[in-house]
């Protein structure tokens, strides 16, 4: 598959390491709108792993580039002072599928830390891959996509649900570097 990773920072560069490893065509570009755009118009699949500031700029770039593609928000909906940039009646995901309403959107890959995308396991532990959106074929592709890197991808359900991943995220960051119990950590589903 050719998947265009908007984002060359250490999110973008680990599930480009991670998807060139399975085969898929993974180009990651920076912030350029030009360059944002030929990537997106030459791909089957976008991921967003650049900062959640950054959005409405991405949004512009990419335009009708969009159209009917699968976009996996990445994204970490945070301010500076890692804080929420939302309550919990909205989400980034939500509002990124208002900003490209042709394209479908599905959030993933945001509660894990960049050093553990490419494998899906941290310590010898798989690690959960939590991915949720609202269109049925998109979120397979993008749960088969967490799968193969080596995640053990779940079905978080409708695209709402990422109002609860976005501040697992945080948590995440927050236990991390906050607590200081470092990023060589992620979060594990025992069922």
């Amino acid at each position: 598959m050719h998947i265009a990773i908007i984002g060359k920072g250490n999110v973008g560069s680990a599930l480009q390491g991670g998807l060139t490893q399975l085969g898929h065509q993974a180009r990651a570009v920076g912030r350029d709108p030009l360059l944002v755009h030929q990537a997106a118009l030459a791909s089957e699949l976008i991921i967003l792993a650049m900062p959640f500031s950054e959005t409405d700029n991405v949004v512009t770039a990419l335009g009708v580039a969009a159209n009917g593609k699968v976009v996996v928000d990445a994204t970490n909906l945070l301010t500076d002072s890692l804080h929420l940039a939302a309550g919990f009646d909205t989400s980034g995901a939500e509002q990124l599928q208002l900003k490209l309403p042709a394209a479908r959107v599905v959030k993933a890959f945001n509660t894990c830390f960049a050093g553990t995308m490419a494998s899906g396991h941290v310590k010898g532990e798989q690690l959960v891959g939590l991915v949720a959106g609202d269109d049925a074929a998109a979120k397979q592709t993008v749960l088969a996509l967490v799968a193969a890197l080596g995640f053990d991808a779940v079905d978080a359900g409708p695209l709402q649900m990422a109002r609860y991943l976005e501040p697992m995220a945080l948590l995440n960051i927050r236990l991390a570097y906050v607590q200081g119990l470092g990023a060589d950590m992620g979060f594990r589903l025992v069922r």
